[in-house]
């Protein structure tokens, strides 16, 4: 199985709270850092939420 390597790139300030918690529950806490995560269908869902404030790679 894939993982997927995410990387916040814009602060969550301003950000509605649903996606605060959203970025806070992949892991990422600082902008630019990054997290190795399982591609799975939570993640990917995730993802998907807030894929405004993140960058996804292939790990």
């Amino acid at each position: 199985m894939a993982n997927l390597k995410i990387t916040l790139v814009k602060s969550t300030i301003g950000a509605i709270p649903k996606h605060k918690r959203t970025v806070e529950a992949l892991g990422l806490k600082k902008t630019n850092k990054s997290v190795v995560l399982p591609d799975n269908e939570a993640t990917r869902g995730m993802i998907k939420q807030v894929q405004h404030l993140v960058k996804v790679e292939e790990a």
